[in-house]
């Protein structure tokens, strides 16, 4: 069943990427061909630099990340990047050239705090600035923020949930004849930027994303033996198949490609503690002898 909807999920990112992208089947070599023209050599120079700075396991969010700036930078125009914002946003210019965390977004890597920031600005320029925020980990309905002063019943205001997403607020008379409100689930949207950014993830998967300029490939890097056999070994006492995880694992891009095939995330919890010693090898991290130990551990 879980695998059933991880194959549902890509056959949907799939889709909306060929929407929004025109690619059957997205890689980075195709989306730096289509970004190049749209946001010019300097900033995809610098984009590209700062994904290859990101751990070979974030790469693709790095990736997903720029197909978002794509879509934006198409719906928006490049002016875009070179607005000055006033108060503690500077342009976006400024911020892909200096790499500086700044609100709301510094639990974010660069490319990722502009996607979200372009994916918020699409957003608006569709259905206007929200009215506030509400966190969707709780699906209570009723009065989850305070009502702008005018709102009548019947009117339903626009209110931001995540990067680029939105729902309507219905404002309702209540029994004791005060105002409130109702987010109405159904109507739950999401910028195309936003989509563009969850499509490509997901279509494209982990890798191996090779990027243009990069000597050695850090993909070619070889992985010891004797961990890559600890987790392969684990790997196959759990349910997963050695068509899954390959004839062998001598190179980062073997294993990053194993961990894209074998749908981890879609698998029993304990598979968790299976992604983080993986990860640990790819990133070729101090941290994997504690991550086998834990392993062995669960």
């Amino acid at each position: 069943m879980r695998q059933a909807r991880a194959e549902d999920a890509r056959t949907e990112a799939r889709r909306i990427v060929r929407s929004l992208l025109g690619e059957e089947h997205p890689t980075a070599e195709r989306l730096i061909g289509d970004v190049r023209p749209v946001l010019g050599d300097e900033r995809t120079e610098r984009a590209l630099e700062l994904a290859r700075g990101a751990a070979l396991t974030r790469r693709s969010a790095e990736l997903a990340a720029l197909a978002a700036l794509l879509v934006g930078t198409r719906e928006l125009g490049v002016a875009w990047w070179e607005k000055p914002r006033g108060g503690k946003l500077p342009p976006p210019d400024e911020v892909v050239r200096t790499a500086v965390a700044i609100e709301p977004w510094t639990d974010l890597t660069t490319l990722e705090m502009l996607a979200a920031w372009i994916a918020d600005d699409a957003a608006d320029e569709l259905w206007g600035a929200p009215v506030a925020q509400v966190d969707l980990n709780s699906w209570q309905a009723e009065d989850r923020f305070a009502l702008p002063p005018g709102v009548k019943p019947g009117q339903r205001l626009v209110v931001h949930f995540d990067a680029g997403g939105r729902l309507d607020a219905v404002v309702i008379r209540r029994a004791d004849d005060e105002l409130g409100s109702n987010l109405d689930f159904h109507s739950l949207r999401y910028s195309r930027p936003a989509e563009a950014q969850w499509s490509w993830g997901v279509a494209a998967g982990l890798g191996p994303h090779r990027l243009p300029g990069e000597s050695p490939d850090p993909y070619a890097r070889g992985v010891p033996e004797s961990a890559a056999a600890v987790l392969r070994a684990w790997a196959v006492r759990h349910g997963a198949t050695r068509e899954q995880l390959g004839d062998r694992w001598e190179t980062v891009g073997d294993v990053v490609a194993a961990i894209e095939r074998v749908d981890w995330m879609w698998r029993s919890g304990e598979w968790f503690g299976w992604w983080r010693g993986a990860s640990a090898l790819v990133d070729d991290s101090a941290y994997l002898p504690y991550r086998l130990e834990e392993l062995a551990a669960g």
